[in-house]
């Protein structure tokens, strides 16, 4: 099955940067592709519990709401662990189901992903 990542950078304090990783993530599912999406940085933010209630644009549902719709269509969400501890996050402090791992696995995502983006 092909794999699509997508790579979250942008945090919070960019809430128009952070649909679209998971509106593409539900697509490509939905298309019969396997998709991931990386938390790198600040983009740890998104998936900190309580952040994405908060975040709602225009006429679009919560970011909260996307996420559990992405998740729900298998969207696997992963942190990076060494941005966890440059922001002072712990693993309880994620959304179920986020995993946290560690930079090498970013690395291989890449390698055998057939695309990324980044947001």
């Amino acid at each position: 099955m092909p794999t699509l990542l997508y790579v979250q950078t942008s945090g919070i304090d960019t809430p128009e940067r952070l649909y679209s990783p998971f509106v593409l993530a539900q697509t490509a599912k939905a298309m019969g592709i396997d998709a991931i999406i990386y938390f790198l940085g600040m983009g740890i933010t998104v998936v900190k519990k309580g952040n994405a209630e908060k975040i709602k644009m225009g006429s679009f549902p919560s970011l909260k709401e996307i996420m559990d719709q992405a998740v729900k269509a298998g969207v696997k969400l992963m942190v990076c662990e060494q941005s966890c501890q440059l922001i002072s996050l712990a693993k309880g402090d994620f959304v179920p189901p986020a995993e946290i791992v560690g930079a090498a696995t970013l690395n291989d995502l890449v390698l055998d992903a057939d695309g990324t983006m980044w947001f």
